[in-house]
Formats: C-alpha cells, structure tokens, sequence
C-alpha cells in the first residue's frame, strides 16, 4: 500500500508537472475560461468513465456533496481560472515555479483554521522544499521576470490550494469516501460550475486544432480526471501537509520538460536545486531521521496516528 501511494505521488508530480506546457499550448487558441471549462469536461467525463466501471460509494447526504462542491471551486474553478490567466503575462516554467509555494500555503492555511503548527523537522523539510524552488528560479540573474500581476495570480492560485488542503481534512476526510467518489464529484460539480461562468468568459470556441487538442485531452483526461484521483488517495494516506509537497517536484519536471521539450539550456541550478527539493520531500515525509529533538519524534508520531 505504502509503494502504491508512492507510485501515485511520483504520478502526481509527472502529470501536473507537464500541465503548465499543456496550458501553454492551449492558450494559443483558447481563452482562459475555455480552457478551464474544457479540462473539467474531459476529467470529468473520464472519472464518470471510471465510476461506471467501480461503482463507488457516492455522498450520502446533501451536506457531503456541497462540501465537495466547494472543494471542486476551491481546487479547480478558481485556481485553474487564475493559471490560465497569468500564464497570458508569465512563461510556464515560473509558473510551475510559483505553484510549489502550495505547501507553505497549505501550512498556513492549517496552522490558521486547523490550529495545527508544523513541528520541527516538517518546518525544515518545508524551508529546504522552497530553497530548492529558489535554486532553480536563479533570482539573482533575474530569472523572476514577467508581469507582477500574473505572478500574483499564481500565489492566489496556491492560496486556493492551500485552502483546500485543509478544508478536505476538516470536511471531505470525515465522509470516508473513496479517492474515485472524492474526485468524481469534485470535479464533475467543477465542471458545471465553470459552465454556468463560461458565457461570461469567451464562450464556447471553434474547433481546436490538434495540438491544442490533445493539450486539452492530456490535462483533461490525465490532470484533472486521473490525477485527482491519485491526489486524493496520497491527501488520505498522507495528510494534506504531507501530500501538498508533490507541488516541489513539480517545477523540477516543468524545467526538464523545458529541456526536452523546448530546448531551454540546462544550468548547474536546476539538477542542484531538484536535489534540495528532493531533501525537502523526504524530510517532510519523515523519511529522513535528523535528530531535530523530542518535539519532532512526537510530531512524526502524531502524523502517523492521523
């Protein structure tokens, strides 16, 4: 079980790692919302693919099934909206860059409505996790351009996240739900309401060519219809804490994707700093024992009786 969560973590980081080159694409014939509006579509009717398949144990209460609605706004409505828009004005590499501040947000947002303080050693799992984001940024060669605007709209989008890490712990996690029966209503409530706004945001558009195509079906069907999957099954093994530092190996897989991909040169920065990022994970993980006094053997303790 343990491997197969870990499996599902290096997915996770895979796939959304890539969904910034996806946006990109995309939005060379789409606007913002009929972006967000298409990759809800296609997650969703993928997850209701899969549903039809597994049959999974579905809200039971009108209650669950708002709280899922709400996490839907606060996981994908939103923050996808606001990545779409700021990629407009940013490259893709910062943005995936930006997008690992979701632990810390995360962590503020539990420490703020959760009342649960990082210990420790999760404290500095979570300092070393942005160090290496800063490693790979290289902002004293000032690699931190683009419109303040579009990176403020990335933070906002981390903020969502954060948000919603901890509202699926106070609220989802106690339904006991399936990661299929979390994601399928999640993001099907999600693609309704990015319906309901989509006349207010371009409107339907003509036929996408092919890349643009199979950009949509990669970040529809892959990062937003089974990926969700993965990220609610690590949240419910891991903790949301633990499960939102996937987003420090993400800009890790956006500069090799660059690499590859684009053919952007590769620095010292970037293999040094996805070491330092790696450091952080283990480290926030528990995996790496540091001594770091009795306070974070009590926390690892603690985090393994959730």
């Amino acid at each position: 079980m343990r491997r197969s969560i870990a499996v599902q973590f290096v997915l996770l980081a895979l796939v959304w790692g890539s969904s910034f080159l996806f946006v990109k694409i995309a939005l060379t014939e789409l606007h913002p919302g009929q972006l967000v509006f298409g990759r809800l579509l296609i997650g969703a009717l993928t997850l209701v693919v899969l549903a039809a398949w597994r049959r999974p144990r579905l809200p039971q209460t009108l209650a669950g099934w708002g709280h899922l609605t709400v996490l839907g706004a606060l996981w994908c409505v939103i923050p996808f909206n606001l990545f779409a828009w700021a990629q407009q004005q940013v490259a893709s590499s910062l943005a995936s860059i930006l997008n690992a501040t979701t632990p810390l947000m995360t962590a503020l947002a539990a420490w703020l409505l959760l009342r649960d303080r990082p210990g420790a050693s999760r404290a500095l799992g979570l300092v070393l996790g942005v160090l290496g984001v800063v490693v790979i940024a290289q902002p004293w060669t000032g690699g931190l351009d683009g419109s303040l605007a579009g990176q403020l709209g990335c933070l906002g989008a981390t903020a969502c996240y954060g948000l919603g890490f901890a509202y699926h712990r106070r609220f989802i996690a106690p339904l006991e739900l399936s990661a299929l029966a979390t994601a399928l209503v999640q993001i099907v409530s999600a693609a309704v309401l990015s319906g309901l706004i989509l006349p207010f945001a371009g409107g339907l558009p003509a036929a996408p060519g092919w890349p643009v195509f199979g950009a949509l079906l990669g970040i529809g069907a892959l990062g937003t219809g089974a990926a969700y999957v993965w990220n609610a099954s690590v949240v419910n093994a891991w903790g949301p804490t633990r499960a939102s530092t996937v987003t420090y190996l993400i800009p890790v897989v956006g500069v090799l994707l660059g690499v590859l991909v684009l053919g952007e040169p590769l620095s010292w920065a970037e293999p040094v700093g996805g070491l330092v990022v790696l450091a952080g994970v283990s480290i926030v993980q528990g995996r790496w024992s540091l001594g770091l006094a009795r306070a974070s053997r009590v926390e690892l303790v603690a985090s393994e009786e959730e």
